[in-house]
C-alpha cells in the first residue's frame, strides 16, 4: 500500500502536525484520532488495513491527522472555555494547512469526508457542521458530541457553545439550517456493550440522532449490539461495514 507522511505548518507561522496518507488516489477521508492519538494511529489499531481493499483500488484516500487534544479538551487543569478556544489553533492547522495539502494532492474539486472514532468522531462531526462547504459527509463512531458533558470546570461561553453540536445543532434554523439539509450527511455509529455508556457515547449519539431528525439533516443512525464495546476491534467493523458506502 502506497503511504508516505509530511509535516504541515500553518502558513505564517504557527501550530504544525503530521499527516499520514494511505493510498494513490480516491475520494479523501480526512481521519480524526482518539483522544490524544497520532497521525499514525488508524494505522497501529489496523483501520487503515480494514480499508485496504478500498485504498488498494483508489476507492478512498486516506488523510490521517495528529491530535492538539493535550492543549485543549485534554487539559483539565484549564477550565472548559480555555480548552475551547485552545481549539481554535487546531481548527487554523486543520483549514489552513492540511485541507489545501489534500486538495493539492487530491485535486480542487474533491469532496473531503471527515471520520473519527471516540473523540476524533466528535472532531468529525463538528468540522463538518461548522465548514460543510468543505466536508459534505462525516462518518461518525462511538462520539460524544457535548463537551459540556466532559470532564471539566468553569464557566461556559461561546467558545464551548460554538463547539458544541449538541448545543448548536438545536439552534439551527433559517436559511442556514436549509443549507446543511442540501449539503451535509452524517452517519452516527455506536455500539451499546463495555463503555460506550460511561463515556456517554451511547447517550450522545442518540440525541444527536433525534437533533438532526428534528432539524431535517439527512443522517443515519446505527446502533450496534450490547455485546459491541468501545473499542477498536468494534470500530474496525464498523468502518469496514460502512466504507464501501461512501467510497
Amino acid at each position: 500500500m502506497r503511504h508516505y507522511s509530511v509535516d504541515l505548518a500553518v502558513p505564517g507561522g504557527g501550530r504544525s502536525g503530521t499527516v499520514a496518507v494511505y493510498g494513490h488516489w480516491g475520494r479523501p477521508v480526512l481521519v480524526f484520532p482518539t483522544e490524544g492519538g497520532d497521525a499514525w494511529e488508524f494505522s497501529r489499531n489496523g483501520m487503515v488495513g480494514a480499508a485496504g481493499e478500498l485504498v488498494e483500488s483508489g476507492r478512498v484516500k486516506l488523510y490521517c491527522v495528529d491530535s492538539f487534544d493535550a492543549e485543549s479538551w485534554s487539559a483539565h487543569h484549564l477550565p472548559l472555555e480555555e480548552r475551547a478556544w485552545r481549539h481554535a489553533a487546531y481548527e487554523s492547522w486543520v483549514l489552513d494547512a492540511v485541507v489545501p495539502h489534500i486538495r493539492q494532492d487530491s485535486g480542487d474539486a474533491a469532496e473531503i469526508v471527515t471520520a473519527g472514532c471516540s473523540l476524533g468522531a466528535f472532531h468529525a462531526l463538528n468540522f463538518a457542521f461548522k465548514r460543510a462547504d468543505l466536508f459534505p459527509l462525516a462518518l461518525c463512531f462511538s462520539g460524544n458530541y457535548d463537551p459540556g458533558t466532559w470532564r471539566g470546570w468553569g464557566d461556559r461561553g461561546d467558545a464551548v457553545y460554538f463547539n458544541s453540536p449538541g448545543d448548536y445543532v438545536a439552534n439551527l434554523d433559517g436559511d442556514h439550517l436549509a443549507w446543511l439539509r442540501e449539503r451535509l450527511s452524517v452517519l452516527l455509529v455506536c455500539g451499546q456493550g463495555r463503555w460506550e455508556d460511561t463515556t456517554g457515547a451511547l447517550e450522545s449519539t442518540r440525541r444527536m440522532g433525534g437533533l438532526l431528525a428534528a432539524k431535517g439533516v439527512w443522517h443515519e443512525l446505527d446502533l450496534w449490539g450490547a455485546d459491541v464495546p468501545h473499542d477498536w476491534e468494534s470500530w474496525r467493523r464498523q468502518f469496514a461495514h460502512h466504507l464501501p458506502r461512501f467510497g
